[in-house]
C-alpha cells in the first residue's frame, strides 16, 4: 500500500517543468527497513515536486526487509527524476537487498574497494546470503569446481525445500526483469540469487553489473554528463556536470520511525504496555500506568505491522505474562510462573521472523526481562509467604488470643477493655479490675475470656 500511495504522489506531484539545478543526496547506511523506505519514497516524491534534476543514494548496506526493498525499488521505477544509486565510500557495500536497488537505479555506480552481491533470500538457512545445502550433496559428494574466471565467489548448493526454492525463483525472476529493463548483466544477477555470488568494485565494471566506477560524487556528476536514461516518463538526457549537490537528511518523522521500528525497541515498548496495564488492573484508579501503558502498547503494535513478526512467538509472549500474573492471585507452588518464564523466553526468541542484520532481537534483551520476571515472581511468592506468616490483625482470628484488662469487679458477665475498645465478656472466675484477661471465644459480641494468672485468694 504504502508503494501505491508513493507512486501515486510521483506521478500527481506538480511541479513538471525545467530542473532547479539541484541533485539530492540520500543516504543509505545500515540495514534496509520501513524508515529507510519511508525517507527514500517521501524524498522521491519530493525531488519531483521541486523540480530537482537527479537524486543520488550513496549506499552502504548489508542487506534488509524484501518489503522495504521492494518499496524502495517500485518508488524508483516510478521516478521521472532519474535515479543514480552509488555505492561509497570506499569498504561500503551493497548487499542482499542493496543489489536489488543497485540494479533498479536509472545509474548503477561504485567507488573503489566496494562490493556487492550475496542476494539469496535470508529465509534460506538462517544466514544472509547463505543457501541451505541440498540433501544430495554434501562436502563429500559436490563435484570439483573450477575457479570462477571472472573471480567472483560463489558455490554450487541448491535449495532443498520446495518453499526454498520457490523463493529462490522468485527473487531470480524479479533481479532478472530488473537487469533486462537496465540493461545489465542478468546470468550474474542470478547466480547472485542462486549462488550468493559477490563482486568486488572492478569486477563489476567489466562483466555489465554497473555501469561505471567513481573515487566521489563529483567524479561521478562528470562521468554520467549527457548518458541517456529511461524513466517512467521517458527518456532523460542526463545534464549533472554543473550540478549543485544537496545532500538531504532523514526528517523527524523518519528519525521517529527508525527508532520505533527497531525490534528491540518495540519489545520493550509492548512489554511496558502489558505491564501498565497489569498494574491499572491491579490497582484501578491510578490512572497514570494505564495511560503510559496504552500508549507503549499502541506504539508496539504500530511497529509490529512493519515488521516481520511471529504471531506464535507474541502469543507465547503474552501467555507467559499471563501466567506470570496468575501466579501471583492463584499460587501454584511455582508451577504458573515457571511455565510463564518459559513461554515468555520461547516467544520472544521466536518473535522476530527473520535473520537480516540489524532486525533481530538482542538476546541480553530477552534475558534481562526474562530475569526481571523471574524477580518479580519470587518477590511476590515471597511477599506472600511472609503475609501468611504475619499474625491476624483483623476478624474473629485477630480477637481470639488477644489480651485485655477488666473494667470493674465482676463474675460471670462484665465488661473489659481489648484493643482500645470495651467489651463484654464473660467469665466462669471472678475477676477484679485491672486484671489482665485473654480471649478464648467469641459469641456474637461477647467474648469468653480467662484470666492471665490466677487471682490471689
Amino acid at each position: 500500500m504504502r508503494a501505491i500511495v508513493l507512486a501515486i504522489a510521483l506521478w500527481s506531484a506538480a511541479a513538471t517543468g525545467a530542473t532547479d539545478g539541484r541533485a539530492l543526496l540520500l543516504k543509505i547506511d545500515g540495514p534496509i527497513g520501513p524508515a529507510i523506505s519511508d525517507y527514500i519514497g517521501t524524498e522521491l516524491a519530493r525531488a519531483q515536486r521541486q523540480g530537482a534534476a537527479l537524486v543520488i543514494l550513496e549506499m552502504n548496506t548489508p542487506g534488509g526487509l524484501s518489503t522495504a526493498m521492494r518499496d524502495i525499488i517500485q518508488a524508483i521505477l516510478a521516478s521521472p527524476v532519474p535515479v543514480v544509486t552509488y555505492v561509497a565510500p570506499s569498504g561500503s557495500r551493497a548487499a542482499s537487498a542493496g543489489t536489488y536497488i543497485l540494479y533498479a537505479s536509472h545509474v548503477a555506480a561504485m567507488a573503489p574497494g566496494t562490493n556487492l552481491g550475496a542476494a539469496t533470500p535470508v529465509e534460506l538457512g538462517g544466514l544472509p546470503g547463505l543457501p541451505a545445502p541440498s540433501p544430495d550433496k554434501g562436502p563429500d559428494k559436490a563435484p570439483n569446481k573450477q575457479p570462477d574466471k571472472t573471480g567472483d565467489q560463489g558455490n554450487d548448493t541448491k535449495p532443498a525445500t520446495p518453499m526454498e526454492r520457490k523463493l529462490v525463483n522468485d527473487a531470480v525472476a524479479y533481479i532478472s526483469s530488473l537487469a533486462k529493463l537496465r540493461g545489465r548483466n542478468a546470468d550474474w544477477a542470478e547466480k547472485a540469487v542462486r549462488e550468493a555470488a559477490s563482486l568486488p568494485a572492478h569486477k563489476a565494471l567489466e562483466m555489465g553489473v554497473i555501469d561505471l566506477m567513481a573515487d566521489n560524487v563529483e567524479e561521478l556528476l562528470r562521468k554520467i554528463d549527457g548518458r541517456v536514461v529511461k524513466t517512467a516518463t521517458g527518456k532523460v538526457t542526463l545534464a549533472t556536470a554543473e550540478l549543485r549537490v544537496e545532500r538531504i537528511e532523514p526528517g523527524w518523522r523518519t528519525r521517529i520511525l527508525a527508532v520505533l521500528t527497531n525490534p528491540n525497541v518495540a519489545y520493550v515498548l509492548m512489554l511496558l504496555g502489558i505491564y501498565g496495564l497489569i498494574f491499572e488492573l491491579a490497582s484501578p484508579g491510578a490512572i497514570l500506568p494505564g495511560v503510559l501503558g496504552g500508549i507503549c502498547l499502541l506504539l508496539a503494535l504500530f511497529a509490529f505491522q512493519a515488521l516481520p513478526i511471529n504471531y506464535a512467538g507474541l502469543g507465547l509472549i503474552l501467555l507467559g505474562m499471563t501466567f506470570i500474573v496468575a501466579e501471583a492471585f492463584a499460587p501454584s507452588f511455582g508451577a504458573l510462573g515457571l511455565g510463564g518464564v518459559i513461554a515468555f523466553v520461547i516467544g520472544s526468541i521466536m518473535l522476530m521472523d527473520t535473520d537480516v542484520p540489524g532486525f533481530q532481537l538482542s538476546i541480553m534483551l530477552v534475558i534481562g526481562f526474562a530475569a526481571a520476571s523471574l524477580l518479580l515472581l519470587t518477590a511476590t511468592a515471597g511477599l506472600a509467604l511472609r503475609a501468611r506468616k504475619r499474625p491476624v490483625v483483623s476478624g474473629i482470628e485477630q480477637m481470639l488470643g488477644s489480651e485485655g484488662i477488666a473494667s470493674a469487679d465482676f463474675k460471670g458477665s462484665g465488661w473489659i477493655r481489648i484493643h482500645g475498645e470495651r467489651w463484654r465478656a464473660q467469665c466462669d472466675v471472678a475477676l477484679r479490675a485491672g486484671q489482665r484477661v485473654r480471649v478464648t471465644g467469641l459469641h456474637g459480641l461477647i467474648l469468653r475470656v480467662e484470666p492471665v494468672e490466677e487471682p490471689h485468694r
